[in-house]
């Protein structure tokens, strides 16, 4: 049983903007300013160049293959099973960190209403959120992500009043680039590596591209959009702060936990420090929403490969959601929410993910260099690979900054992870996957990616709402002849007529005693690179089709050996409707302007198949 595609456009803009908009800018500029002083904006910008490699190889991967699980679904079929393993752990286990984490900043801002609130009733806030939005995540995803609109539009609305009238009291003197203005490198770096982890949850909406409505626009441009808008709050917002507060930001040599509140305070009044307390109240609020949302998803695919127990995969209730998955997910946060230390965790889960960003890079180009036929998608990158390789050298630094301690937990992390895959999941999990595709063709073993290319072609096939018909069937229980060096055209229809013979019986002199007498009425050839021969045989109920590629060229009698493609339509004459259908369906997708290309670079008969299942054509 599938997901249902409830997600538009503004459903993936709010749940991407939610997610970057929290503890981040509400909490984090003044812990940053105490790094890099006055520059912290320019670190904020920074960071969110440094999003970008990921952002664009997300949303490729993620127009290619729709699938709930995201980062893990990615990992898993182009890397390995062991790869996907840690990839579905450190994308679950973080997201759901940082999800806690927003939660008890809830609780954190309730003491600017009520200064005395101790921690346990902040803890017993955050917890009772946690089980609300288990409930609505239950319900549905069009739920949740309708509250998630309401929450993102209304905060960003109070966002913009912020710069708005936040501006005019900015003292731009104070930002003069003078040596006070711009720290060391290495702090400055230090500084973006920190706030990175802010524009982590940007890329986690690829969780749910399954439940997206048209998923190959509404995906891509909804996450670039969110990058876009909350870049420039982000920047905007921090810069006001600072150009306000100054060394204010700084309370009795502690950094301010209310910084942009107490910055609304000062040009806008007692009334507008509550208006941003309340603003950061919805910040937390959409951001533990969505984590919910999207960290499910990850075991639930897992589940459905058999990484993770049965039970996380199964969709249940009215609104058809990973019951069991919600409620393990929101169960985690709340055992973290009450009982752990979450500041080294949040470091470790950002080093996870920062980990899991280098890995989607590291993907785009395997999947690139695969050349499968059926890795088709409609957002690419810009500048592939150069992209690609900044981000993971980029990454690489990040993680170093991170420490010693964060690494060491992540290193403990993977090495459970690989525990589990090793007792559970190389048990029950058996696939082959694209890395291991390219090997064997580097070393010139037979291919062993079947499975995944016939998996891409379903994918692919959901994505373009194509609901298969007589002549996919057709092609999918075809024969099918890849023929390496060049042959005359008598050669050719022999090979056809034995293909006929194995499948409907007779002789195969039979069919191709046929065949010559069709090619003697009139040639069968399309074009130089084309042929459709076709027969009509004695009998009833029978239809039959030889697909032919010969990489060398066939000789169809003019002494140059150069079709390659071969489409042999064998059927009695009560099939002639499903005759005439095939030739029609034959003739669309040979104008394809990539079907030679498609055609040319497939690397197997599945892919072969493949190139008619997906080719655009009128059903």
């Amino acid at each position: 049983m599938s997901l249902k595609k409830e997600l538009g456009f503004w459903d993936i803009f709010c749940i991407s903007s939610g997610a970057m908009i929290s503890s981040g800018l509400f909490i984090l500029p003044a812990i940053a300013y105490a790094m890099c002083g006055k520059s912290v904006f320019v670190a904020y910008f920074l960071a969110g160049v440094l999003v970008l490699p990921a952002l664009f190889s997300k949303a490729e991967l993620s127009t290619a293959m729709p699938k709930s699980g995201g980062d893990y679904f990615h990992i898993d079929r182009s890397l390995g099973p062991i790869a996907g393993t840690l990839s579905g752990m450190a994308a679950w286990f973080s997201l759901s960190f940082k999800s806690a984490f927003a939660l008890l900043g809830i609780g954190a801002f309730v003491r600017i209403f009520l200064p005395d609130f101790p921690m346990w009733q902040i803890k017993l806030v955050a917890v009772v959120f946690c089980i609300i939005f288990m409930i609505l995540n239950i319900y549905g995803a069009k739920h949740a992500g309708r509250l998630q609109i309401v929450l993102v539009l209304f905060l960003l609305g109070i966002l913009s009043y912020f710069v708005v009238a936040g501006l005019p009291s900015v003292d731009f003197s104070y930002f003069r680039a003078d040596d006070n203005f711009w720290p060391s490198h290495r702090v400055l770096l230090g500084t973006v590596g920190m706030i990175f982890v802010s524009y982590g949850g940007l890329t986690k909406v690829v969780s749910v591209a399954e439940e997206t409505k048209n998923v190959t626009l509404n995906l891509p441009f909804g996450m670039i959009s969110a990058f876009v808008v909350v870049t420039i709050f982000y920047v905007l917002v921090v810069f006001i702060t600072v150009g306000v507060l100054q060394g204010d930001i700084i309370k009795q040599g502690m950094p301010s936990l209310t910084p942009i509140s107490d910055a609304a305070t000062v040009f806008m009044g007692p009334a507008g420090g509550m208006i941003l307390a309340v603003a950061a109240l919805l910040a937390f609020i959409s951001t533990g929403n969505a984590g919910i949302m999207a960290a499910s998803r990850t075991p639930m695919a897992m589940a459905k490969d058999n990484l993770l127990p049965e039970k996380f995969g199964k969709l249940a209730g009215k609104g058809q959601t990973p019951v069991f998955a919600i409620v393990a997910t929101s169960a985690f946060m709340i055992v973290v929410i009450l009982f752990l230390d979450l500041q080294m965790l949040i470091k470790t889960a950002s080093t996870l993910k920062i980990l899991l960003f280098a890995a989607s890079n590291l993907v785009l180009i395997v999947m690139r260099e695969s050349k499968m036929s059926n890795y088709r998608p409609k957002f690419k990158s810009p500048f592939y690979p150069w992209v690609q390789i900044f981000g993971l050298i980029a990454y690489a630094f990040l993680i170093f900054e991170m420490g010693t301690v964060p690494l060491s937990i992540s290193a403990g992390f993977i090495a459970l992870s690989l525990l589990w895959y090793w007792c559970y999941g190389r048990q029950h999990s058996d696939r082959a996957y694209v890395l291991q595709n390219i090997v064997d063709r580097i070393i010139g073993k037979k291919l062993r990616s079947k499975n995944f290319s016939e998996e891409l072609r379903n994918i692919l096939l959901q994505r373009e709402e194509i609901i298969t018909d007589f002549f996919d069937e057709t092609v999918l229980k075809a024969s099918v002849l890849d023929i390496p060096a060049s042959v005359t055209q008598k050669t050719a229809l022999e090979m056809v007529s034995e293909k006929l013979a194995e499948r409907l019986g007779a002789d195969k002199s039979y069919y191709l005693e046929k065949l010559k007498e069709r090619e003697e009425i009139g040639s069968t050839l399309i074009s130089s690179f084309l042929a459709i021969p076709h027969i009509i045989l004695e009998g009833e109920n029978l239809f039959e089709l030889v697909i032919v590629r010969c990489r060398q060229g066939i000789d169809f009698g003019d002494g140059q050996a150069n079709v390659q493609a071969v489409f042999a339509l064998a059927g009695s004459m009560d099939m002639r409707i499903y005759h005439l259908k095939a030739l029609a369906a034959l003739a669309q997708i040979v104008q394809n302007r990539s079907f030679e290309q498609r055609w040319m670079r497939a690397t197997s008969e599945s892919d072969l198949k493949d190139v008619l299942i997906l080719a655009s054509r009128r059903r």
